[in-house]
């Protein structure tokens, strides 16, 4: 059997992996980002984060506040590295948007940044509710009972 190709554009940039726990996500949705030069060529890199980020939508455009790229030494022009990215997304899925965040106290949180197979820079949100701390215990109980299944299915 051939080996299924691996696509050398597709590559993970970051991964907010805590919003999973913090937020019991409802939807994703695939946004593009706005990106300088700068800021493409540091995260090829892989020096991002946007684990305590967020999207809004704020005068009819979507928002990402707070996330961080890393600044590329060998450029020209520079870019801040906190500053306020626009996401592009449709009219209709802003729509949306605005109204899960606006009538459903709901929030739009960053999942994951990545080069798609084509290789542009995509953002993956999710709209979410946050958890209380009993769902948060409920959902670490669940992963650890999973964990110790896995252990006894592998020993067994």
């Amino acid at each position: 059997m051939a080996k299924p190709k691996t696509d050398p554009n597709y590559k993970v940039i970051a991964e907010n992996r805590r919003a999973r726990f913090d937020y019991a996500i409802e939807d994703d949705l695939e946004v593009g980002i706005v990106l300088t030069g700068s800021e493409v060529k540091s995260l090829r890199e892989n020096t991002s984060n946007i684990a305590e980020s967020y999207a809004a939508v704020e005068d009819g455009e979507l928002w990402l506040v707070n996330g961080y790229i890393a600044p590329y030494e060998r450029a020209m022009f520079g870019h801040e590295e906190r500053r306020r990215r626009k996401l592009l997304v449709s009219k209709k899925e802003l729509a949306r948007l605005w109204n899960e965040t606006q009538r459903k106290g709901m929030t739009i949180v960053p999942l994951v940044l990545y080069f798609n197979h084509k290789g542009i820079a995509k953002m993956k949100v999710g709209i979410a509710k946050g958890k209380k701390n009993h769902d948060k215990r409920e959902t670490e109980a669940k992963r650890d009972w999973n964990r110790q299944k896995q252990r006894l299915l592998k020993q067994g």
